[in-house]
């Protein structure tokens, strides 16, 4: 007998094998159990899930000769010819190949045909969403009103693309990507049926790395086998996926805590050797960021980061060395990161700009003296100069001209507040207000810049440069957007553009 990969192996035969997708399983059964069977069913979700495997479960349901039943008996032809896919009453379509008026127009004409031996003749369409809108106007009416014997079930990853006549005659079952957990759950039931040897780690590096598709966890795991000789290890795992380590990412924030620069920069650079992808690299340190995020907040709930106990208790350890100001700040520099990385061909400079920039965060030098709301840093910084002047009438251009010392003064003071203010737009000064603004999808920045203590350093290091007392405004305009989008385009485009009153329309 040929070999049979994992994921059609361990493809599941009944209900109770379907991995994380309770709600549509309990659901389907009631219907069984009740008689309430409808004409036309819509399965949505990622791959990898078990949309179409559960289709087939639903027919052996229908066709067992015990059926309907919730328990296919797996013995019966019609069970063994479903299984084995050579059911002549279970007609499976693949919607990419098939897409056109032609081949549905086929389908309408074999509909009206009773089934060769079971009770249900029943059409599984693979990809719906591929369908032309031709196609789908011609399935309408057989869909609506389908002879009795014939059951329509359709499974997609992209629902939005299908269209709404058609929606409102199926009944809808999303699936959701497979927690983390139930994946690592079902990879040690086949590692223990197949005698398979792996160190502890590999598992939850294969679940993390499948991204919810246990299709694909059992794939890699495939791979995986082939792949080492004996024992399979954390350094396969990694070795083939090219994967980051969480300890990497925990040593990388420890030098950012310790504000080394050095030591930061040369992990990444070890990374970059080792042939990792820098793209991965960043989108796991982003990860990270946020994973520290929800612990600060959820404590050690690991149900809301998906991922070990004793991961969280480290992420845990490691989030009380931030404040929730600095995380955001953190991650709002590593996602600007990322859209600077488009525009350049290298993504290897702004990350370690960005780096080297976390590194400098005073407040994020010690892990035993940080303080989330400093009082005395309130004090020092809410106190004005004491022979400050009221120059209601400076223009806005002293202070545009002289916005990036007060930002470089303020990202001394704390380096999260003059990464928010980076973002902003001087958009006027009247009655000592000076009014900043936001492009509208900027809420966080606002928010954060609005916070007392922010305001306070902000408004002093205004004081220092200009000897003048002010009062901030902030909000969020289109006009932000504008100058924002203005200030993106080079010097020698926006000469051209001040000097004939244009706009741009599209840059490549």
């Amino acid at each position: 007998m040929s070999y049979l990969i994992f994921a059609l192996k361990w493809r599941p035969q009944n209900f109770d094998d379907i991995v994380g997708q309770k709600h549509v399983v309990t659901t389907l059964k009631s219907a069984l159990e009740k008689n309430r069977l409808a004409h036309a069913y819509l399965f949505a979700g990622p791959r990898g899930v078990g949309k179409t495997s559960t289709a087939r479960i639903l027919a052996k349901s229908l066709n067992c000769k015990d059926g309907p039943t919730v328990s296919p008996c797996q013995k019966c032809s019609a069970c063994l010819e479903i299984s084995q896919g050579r059911s002549m009453d279970v007609i499976e379509i693949d919607g990419a190949s098939n897409r056109g008026i032609d081949e549905i127009r086929t389908l309408r004409e074999n509909v009206k045909f009773s089934p060769v031996s079971g009770k249900y003749k029943i059409y599984i369409i693979d990809e719906v969403h591929m369908l032309t809108t031709e196609a789908f106007n011609a399935l309408l009416k057989t869909l609506e009103e389908p002879p009795e014997f014939v059951k329509f079930i359709f499974a997609t990853t992209q629902s939005q693309k299908v269209i709404p006549t058609i929606l409102s005659r199926c009944q809808r079952f999303d699936f959701r990507r497979i927690p983390t957990m139930e994946i690592i759950a079902q990879l040690e039931k086949i590692v223990a049926e197949e005698k398979i040897d792996v160190d502890k780690e590999v598992l939850l590096a294969i679940a993390k790395s499948s991204d919810g598709s246990l299709r694909d966890a059992e794939s890699v795991l495939d791979q995986l086998v082939s792949f080492s000789k004996n024992r399979i290890s954390l350094k396969d795992v990694i070795s083939v996926l090219g994967l980051i380590e969480q300890d990497l990412l925990f040593e990388l924030t420890e030098k950012i805590i310790q504000k080394d620069a050095k030591a930061a920069l040369g992990i990444l650079n070890s990374a970059i050797d080792e042939g990792k992808d820098i793209n991965l690299f960043l989108n796991s340190l982003i990860e990270h960021f946020r994973n520290l995020m929800v612990t600060k907040i959820a404590k050690a709930d690991s149900k809301l980061i998906d991922l070990p106990q004793d991961v969280c208790e480290k992420l845990l350890q490691q989030s009380g060395s931030f404040s929730l100001e600095e995380i955001f700040a953190a991650f709002n520099l590593l996602v600007n990161t990322q859209e600077i990385s488009k525009r350049l061909d290298s993504l290897r400079i702004p990350l370690e700009i960005s780096l080297v920039k976390l590194s400098q965060d005073k407040r994020a030098s010690s892990l035993s003296k940080h303080t989330p709301d400093n009082p005395k840093v309130k004090e020092e910084a809410s106190e004005p100069p004491p022979s400050l002047t009221h120059h209601e009438t400076i223009p806005l251009d002293t202070i545009k001209a002289s916005w990036p010392q007060i930002i470089s003064k303020l990202e001394k003071a704390k380096i999260s507040a003059a990464t928010y203010l980076q973002e902003g737009e001087l958009i006027k000064f009247e009655k000592n207000i000076l009014t900043i603004g936001f492009p509208k999808n900027y809420s966080l920045h606002k928010e954060a810049l609005a916070s007392q203590e922010n305001r306070a350093l902000i408004e002093k290091a205004i004081a220092d440069l200009l000897n003048i007392r002010i009062r901030l405004n902030f909000i969020l305009s289109d006009e932000a957007a504008k100058i924002k989008e203005n200030n993106n385009h080079s010097p020698f485009l926006q000469s051209a553009l001040d000097m004939f009153k244009g706009r741009v329309i599209k840059e490549d």
